[in-house]
């Protein structure tokens, strides 16, 4: 899989109060149900292991089993509130059901109805959208870090935020109405503590001004830069455009495009869709798949993402 999570930025700008364990399951769960195809339905079960917990945050299956164990007690009370498209403010819960599963070690969700919408609302074209790599805060030790890192990668083109309004920041990033109510401690605690991980562990490279009314400090803006010693796939996309490829698709280049729809397996898969003259010469079969996946690259992952092609045996593929 490739552990991107994804979902409308509405969905990630939410309120909400989730514990660092907690985070982390919604966070799977984003990126399992839309790469498998389940938990895409308020009725579908999603099923997350304490294995798969265990490899995607480098911890040990006993702390996994011990954190999902906890997190079963707790996680259906998680509230999260949010402005719908009337700008009339929605509260929703961010599953419906969980149950935990003894004999497998595992945790059973289904998703609410909102949590689904604005999953599955994303065709990266005409919503906007947060999306980064489950790896970039899988190390990281506080939900509060995480929690900053996603709103802050949101700016990321723009390079800077808007000035967050103090009280709106503090419910956004999960601070308890009573915790941390001295602006030294929220800094300290909270605000200090995202930044130093953030800028240690992920591509980003963020820091902050204090905005102030008179003596009061009302508002925070971020500068949200490209941390260059840690960003190795956005230095990898740098060298590949220096050598004029296009990107699509994520990142993907016309070269790689090419390369992923000569796969067998994506021949097997997809080359039904190639009729006529398309079907039967590989240059233009191999022509009209990459123009596809530009129109529409939800069409090409039925089986696994399109960028797992990438990198088979040279006898994985056809060559025109």
């Amino acid at each position: 899989m490739s552990n991107l999570v994804v979902k409308t930025n509405r969905l990630n700008t939410a309120t909400q109060n989730l514990s660092l364990t907690e985070v982390r399951i919604m966070q799977l769960a984003i990126v399992d149900a839309r790469e498998t195809g389940l938990g895409l339905t308020s009725d579908s079960p999603l099923t997350i292991s304490s294995s798969r917990y265990a490899e995607a945050f480098g911890v040990t299956r006993q702390t996994a089993y011990e954190a999902i164990l906890k997190a079963e007690k707790t996680l259906f009370d998680r509230r999260f509130s949010f402005l719908d498209d009337d700008d009339k403010m929605v509260k929703s819960r961010w599953v419906q059901r969980v149950k935990y599963l003894d004999d497998e070690a595992s945790i059973e969700i289904i998703l609410t109805y909102d949590v689904v919408k604005e999953v599955t609302r994303i065709d990266g074209y005409d919503q906007f959208f947060t999306q980064y790599l489950l790896e970039q805060t899988a190390n990281m030790n506080s939900a509060y870090s995480v929690r900053l890192y996603e709103l802050l990668v949101q700016w990321k083109k723009a390079k800077k935020t808007p000035v967050l309004d103090i009280e709106v920041f503090r419910e956004q990033l999960g601070v308890e109405p009573t915790e941390y109510n001295r602006i030294y401690d929220f800094k300290k605690n909270v605000v200090d503590l995202g930044v130093n991980e953030i800028n240690e562990k992920t591509d980003l490279k963020v820091s902050y001004k204090q905005k102030k009314k008179g003596r009061k400090i009302v508002g925070f803006e971020f500068a949200v830069l490209s941390n260059k010693k840690t960003d190795k796939k956005e230095a990898s996309i740098e060298r590949d455009s220096a050598n004029g490829d296009m990107f699509t698709v994520d990142g993907l280049s016309d070269k790689q495009l090419k390369r992923i729809v000569l796969h067998k397996g994506f021949i097997s898969t997809y080359g039904r869709l190639a009729t006529g003259d398309n079907g039967r010469d590989w240059k233009l079969f191999t022509e009209f798949m990459v123009n596809e996946i530009k129109k529409d690259p939800s069409k090409f992952s039925k089986k696994k993402p399109i960028r797992e092609y990438l990198n088979g045996k040279d006898d994985d593929y056809q060559y025109a």
